[in-house]
């Protein structure tokens, strides 16, 4: 796991980037000017790479690069430029400061990785210093008295703060030199590379400026100390490691023991389904997971929304995406008669500024609730898309026409309910999962165990009271349970038998019923519903067969692909 530093105003970019080192299991932090930048690299040992954006708010991202690279110890810190701007002139005066690489938003999964990993491969905290076998054989000393030497460098270091203080008020500083040239002698006698040149540029500032060479010397002689006790003890744990993010981290778990701690075979529910269904009143927009909405507003922050083709496809596969730009459609289309139930529609009619509007106003999950092993975002996300293409291909194949046109959008946002218990109730959720898996219960019951209804239920509520289309509600509603449809039977059956066969096969995975308990499809209650309506000559061993490889295929194609 690597830590990234991304420098970008952007709060979307930020956003974006964090949550696809999620994906990678790496960590961020986002930096929104070059002085919070700074500060990071000075306070945190564990920046593997930084990530920086040129054009930033009042301020020149070349100026931190320069600054960056005439510093004596993160000259070597490895910068990939990640910016909207695509000047030539930019271009060749960051590769001449030694860039990793020049990259063009909006950001891209594969890009990312493949830098971090460039960055990992020689970290550049171990440029600092000479390799130790090879020095300890050039220096006739073992790794112990490598060790030593560095540790009473970092005692001199120590001292000679204080020294370099007095220096800096004094007019006439004696001993200048050879205090400087102690500490350089010292550093290269046990390979400390940094110091050794930061030594060589104050002694040259010492002959400029005089006194003035010393402002700075308190704050980076700590850095150096920093630096030598980091390369000794790398695994140590800094507490200026310890950022907001990890203190919030650790509330969560607070937040997650203590739902845990509940019996709710004893107790009852955690929350009363009247006050789940409040909350639920109380959304705005149908939640999507926090990397999700930010890669989608930066297609209008950088100008990629002008292709309609690609906001559909960005919005044809996320559920939440999906679900809220058919509620946002149907919201401003005032005719009574017609409904809009296609996502192509919904996308041309919304139009780019409506988009953008909702880009920014949708209530975000972050995608770390999501990781309850077992189930995770990409495991999730693969499963929702999926059942959305085998109800395409299902409904094909049997020849429901009218059912075909729904079929795909209707699977991908079947199980919303997901989204919106994540998003009320993230910390109950962990609670929910451990409590099926010990019991061997499917994950409807343990939600309803822990707050008096389902998140079907929830996204049933929350479906209905947004005006999303009545053959989506229904599909929502009974999926679970296709006889008991009263409307839209077919298209009830086809999703309800298209979430059987991705359970069947592993695509991804939701977490609603235990794998091993799945029954053939001859037995589920979806085929019951469909098996009158199939064409005469229908043959179901055929089918069978030929959805099962096209799993397969849908398994390999989205393991690649997430949201």
């Amino acid at each position: 796991m690597a830590t990234i530093l991304l420098l970008d105003s952007s709060e979307v970019a930020g956003k974006a980037m964090l949550g696809i080192l999620a994906h990678g299991r790496h960590r961020g932090i986002v930096a929104t000017k070059i002085a919070d930048a700074w500060k990071v690299l000075h306070e945190r040992m564990k920046i593997d790479v930084v990530f920086s954006e040129l054009e930033l708010k009042g301020e020149a991202g070349m100026s931190f690069l320069s600054r960056l690279r005439s510093d004596s110890f993160l000259k070597s810190v490895p910068v990939v430029i990640y910016t909207a701007a695509n000047d030539q002139a930019q271009v060749h005066k960051a590769l001449a400061l030694g860039i990793q690489n020049y990259l063009i938003k909006p950001y891209t999964d594969e890009y990312i990785f493949n830098e971090i990993a460039k960055a990992c491969a020689n970290p550049w905290h171990n440029l600092q210093f000479e390799e130790e076998k090879s020095f300890c054989t050039q220096m006739g000393c073992s790794l112990d008295d490598l060790r030593g030497l560095r540790e009473d460098l970092m005692d001199m270091l120590d001292k000679a703060r204080a020294f370099f203080a007095k220096c800096a008020t004094d007019s006439n500083p004696l001993d200048v030199q050879a205090q400087i040239d102690a500490l350089s002698e010292r550093a290269e006698l046990c390979g400390v590379w940094g110091v050794v040149d930061y030594m060589k540029a104050l002694k040259q500032k010492t002959d400029r400026a005089g006194g003035g060479a010393f402002d700075c010397c308190d704050e980076d002689l700590a850095f150096a100390r920093k630096l030598i006790s980091f390369h000794i003890n790398p695994n140590q744990v800094d507490p200026a490691d310890m950022t907001a993010e990890d203190l919030e981290l650790l509330r969560e778990a607070e937040a997650r023991a203590a739902w845990m701690r509940n019996d709710v075979d004893q107790s009852g529910p955690v929350v009363s389904a009247e006050e789940v269904f409040r909350q639920v009143d109380a959304l705005q927009a149908c939640p999507v997971i926090d990397s999700v909405a930010a890669a989608f507003q930066m297609t209008f922050e950088h100008g990629t929304a002008d292709n309609l083709k690609l906001v559909t496809d960005l919005v044809s596969r996320d559920p939440g995406l999906a679900a809220q730009a058919l509620i946002a459609a149907n919201s401003i289309h005032h005719d009574d008669v017609t409904t809009i139930d296609d996502l192509r529609t919904a996308v041309s009619l919304l139009g780019n500024i409506k988009l953008g509007a909702m880009a920014k106003m949708l209530p975000t999950v972050p995608e770390r609730h999501v990781m309850v092993p077992p189930i995770t975002w990409p495991n999730l996300w693969m499963f929702q898309v999926a059942v959305g293409h085998v109800a395409h291909y299902t409904a094909k194949y049997l020849e429901f026409e009218v059912v075909d046109a729904f079929a795909q959008t209707a699977g991908l946002i079947h199980d919303i309910g997901k989204l919106v218990l994540l998003k009320l109730f993230p910390f109950g959720f962990p609670a929910m999962v451990a409590y099926s898996r010990e019991r061997n219960v499917p994950l409807h019951v343990a939600e309803k165990k822990f707050l008096g209804c389902t998140s079907r239920e929830m996204a049933e509520q929350f479906a209905v009271k947004h005006g999303l289309p009545a053959h989506y509600c229904n599909v929502i509603r009974w999926v679970e349970e296709p006889a008991l449809a009263t409307d839209d039977i077919e298209l009830v059956g086809v999703v309800s038998l298209s979430r059987h066969i991705c359970l069947h096969n592993h695509v991804g995975f939701c977490g609603d019923t235990p794998k091993d308990a799945v029954p053939l499809i001859e037995e589920t209650a979806a085929w019951r519903v469909l098996r009158p309506r199939v064409f005469p000559s229908f043959q179901l061993n055929k089918f069978s067969t030929q959805v099962h490889a096209y799993c397969l295929e849908l398994k390999q194609t989205l393991s690649g692909h997430h949201a």
